[in-house]
């Protein structure tokens, strides 16, 4: 975002240039003074607007990015991050919603098709400049295979935003979330904006139920125990299909006694976010119908109380 007026990226980079300018004017030739102060207000002004943040996403239009970075977090899985066009621009991405990632791949059969696949940046756009990407690689994935095969350098096609959710600021009381694998993207996107949002007066409580195979597979374990030891209105409860011995968290798949354990209780002011494998959100979707939420929709809008990304 555009810093402070009197950060030191304007006072090095306007205010001092203008003040010298001025000043050397006045000491070489001072009956233009009047004009150097113009000048330099109008050079000042040029640069500021240079650095207010320029969105990029276009809905309806694929543009290029370039990969500038790759961070490897286990054998499947790394983080991509991707360069806008320039240091003060944001993707332009609502918080809740995500971007189309297409490409033009060879299909078993020797034919080429373009595949569309979405994913929720873990940036955002408080960080300009680039767009990082957390993606597990599948045997069977299209893009998510494409994406392992990059190098720096390359480029990927994006667009968006899309989704029909919009966090925005105590639009509820209570958050109960629940993500299994790379499903914790976009629950990841929300707490870290509802945590940002305290100083201007964010209330929400979260709680986020993460379910995953073993230890390893706990995406991001490091950045959500650190979010929850930082805010005590967020807070994260693990679930491990094949835990290790001494394991205290959630055991199996989740139930609906660990929802009713762990998330709030059904009321009107109590959202229910969910993201994961589509068998998982299926099972989840008449779970939680059967605790007293109200039905999922097959496709989720803004105003349900169960959202399914």
């Amino acid at each position: 975002m555009a810093d402070s007026l009197l950060s030191k990226t304007y006072i090095d980079g306007i205010y001092i240039p203008a003040g010298l300018l001025v000043f050397g004017t006045i000491i070489v030739k001072r009956e233009w003074t009047l004009y150097a102060a113009l000048l330099a207000v109008v050079l000042g002004a040029i640069k500021y607007l240079r650095t207010l943040p320029t969105k990029v996403l276009k809905p309806d239009v694929f543009q290029e990015f370039e990969l500038k970075e790759k961070t490897v977090i286990s054998h499947n899985v790394a983080i991509y991050r991707f360069t806008l066009p320039t240091p003060s621009a944001i993707l332009g991405l609502p918080i809740g919603q995500h971007i189309s990632i297409g490409a033009v791949l060879e299909q078993p059969d020797g034919s080429t098709k373009e595949i569309v696949r979405s994913y929720t940046p873990i940036s955002g756009d408080h960080q300009p400049g680039y767009f990082d990407l957390l993606i597990k690689s599948y045997p069977t994935g299209n893009i998510s295979r494409h994406m392992a095969s990059l190098a720096v350098g390359q480029t990927i096609k994006v667009r968006g935003p899309k989704g029909a959710f919009v966090y925005t600021p105590n639009m509820v009381r209570h958050f109960g979330m629940v993500a299994g694998g790379t499903g914790i993207t976009p629950m990841l996107q929300v707490v870290r904006a509802i945590i940002r949002g305290r100083a201007a007066g964010d209330t929400t409580q979260v709680d986020l139920i993460f379910a995953n195979v073993t230890p390893s597979d706990i995406l991001l374990k490091e950045d959500l125990d650190a979010l929850a030891a930082e805010d005590a209105g967020f807070r994260v409860h693990y679930v491990l299909d094949k835990p290790p011995a001494g394991w205290t968290g959630g055991v199996g798949y989740v139930t609906a006694d660990m929802i009713t354990k762990w998330l709030p209780a059904p009321a009107d002011d109590v959202k229910i976010l969910l993201c994961g494998p589509p068998p998982m959100i299926s099972g989840l979707k008449k779970t939680t119908e059967a605790l007293g939420f109200k039905k999922a929709r097959p496709v989720s809008k803004l105003e349900d109380q169960v959202f399914a990304f």
